[in-house]
């Protein structure tokens, strides 16, 4: 078993809204994605969710008390790069699912579903570590085909000739 996935969870809602989302984007016909984001709690709060309240993939974070990667209740999933630029923090990082279809440069259709890892240079020591540490999980339990690591909101731009490029 790996260090991480003995320090990280997932919940087993968010195990199942992460695939109902994979699955749902493969048949999309234009880019969807979510921003996974780092939200820190009060241990002594009560955090509830409602999970009947909608069907769509709501956003991840990780409980730095407890170190569960779990749900947000924003409901937002994103139509366009753009839209994920606006939205993105100046200091601190986030994990972006991301189906992009897109067609090949010998006609065929493709839709790649990658994992951007959003790491400003300008956040501190302890987030990046935070979030070095839940990536590859993140990965294995997303399912996503490819990490591809940014520092600004302005190279998403450059994503769909990375994913050309695969």
């Amino acid at each position: 078993m790996a260090s991480e996935s003995r320090l990280y969870t997932f919940s087993g809602e968010s195990k199942d809204h992460l695939r109902k989302f994979r699955l749902t984007t493969s048949r999309a016909k234009g880019p969807q994605a979510v921003i996974c984001m780092y939200v820190s709690f009060d241990a002594t709060s009560p955090y509830m969710l409602d999970w009947s309240l909608t069907d769509h993939p709501l956003l991840d974070m990780i409980d730095k008390n407890t170190y569960e990667i779990r749900q947000d209740e924003d409901k937002t999933v994103y139509t366009s790069l753009d839209e994920i630029s606006d939205d993105l923090p100046d200091h601190a990082p986030r994990f972006i699912l991301l189906s992009y279809p897109l067609t090949m440069g010998d006609g065929r259709l493709s839709v790649p579903y990658v994992l951007i890892f959003y790491l400003p240079v300008t956040c501190n020591a302890e987030i990046r570590m935070l979030y070095a540490g839940a990536k590859e999980l993140m990965r294995n339990t997303a399912e996503v085909g490819r990490i591809i690591d940014i520092e600004t909101a302005e190279e998403l731009e450059e994503i769909p000739d990375k994913l050309k490029a695969e």
